[in-house]
């Protein structure tokens, strides 16, 4: 099936577990005392925020957000459109905003504003991934767990154009036109 794309990185299963284990010890020792909520981006997020929050051992909240910014190509049109909102209340709460990837941040730029007007208690950011090939807006990124300098990640939910999510490894790939 990946008769168009070169295969140029893989992070394997193994690497991945390791590091959701690791983040999510890392918000476990955080939020000992409080109950954070969490706010996984959608589509791309869900297999890894199920992995996350399984091995969390706190007690949290969990609400998603869809936002649009991608379509059908491999760079991101700029335009950010809020397609599903969070549901429950989050004033005065610890919010951990979880993405799959970063990449330019200005959806999770677009992201934090909107909630910060909910007046949460606090706001961190969370993502399985931080590239920094095109980064355009300055984020703090509190707990994550690969930094990928370029290209275009596929598997383990990230996905082109709907393809590879089910892939349960991550590879970076070429995508010959």
């Amino acid at each position: 099936m990946i008769n168009h794309y070169r295969i140029v990185k893989k992070i394997s299963e193994q690497e991945i577990r390791q590091q959701v284990k690791k983040i999510a010890q890392d918000i476990t020792n955080e939020y000992q005392d409080r109950e954070p909520v969490l706010i996984g981006v959608l589509n791309g997020v869900f297999i890894f925020f199920s992995d996350l929050v399984r091995e969390i051992s706190i007690p949290l909240k969990i609400d998603f957000v869809r936002l649009a910014s991608y379509g059908p190509r491999d760079v991101s049109s700029g335009e950010i459109t809020l397609t599903k909102d969070i549901e429950l209340p989050v004033k005065g709460k610890p919010v951990i905003i979880v993405e799959d990837i970063i990449d330019t941040g200005s959806t999770l730029s677009f992201l934090v504003a909107h909630i910060k007007e909910r007046e949460p208690q606090s706001i961190k950011i969370c993502a399985l991934i931080s590239k920094l090939e095109r980064r355009e807006k300055e984020i703090e990124i509190d707990f994550w767990g690969f930094e990928i300098k370029e290209g275009f990640m596929v598997g383990y939910g990230l996905d082109y154009n709907e393809k590879f999510r089910y892939l349960p490894y991550i590879l970076g790939l070429e995508i010959k036109d």
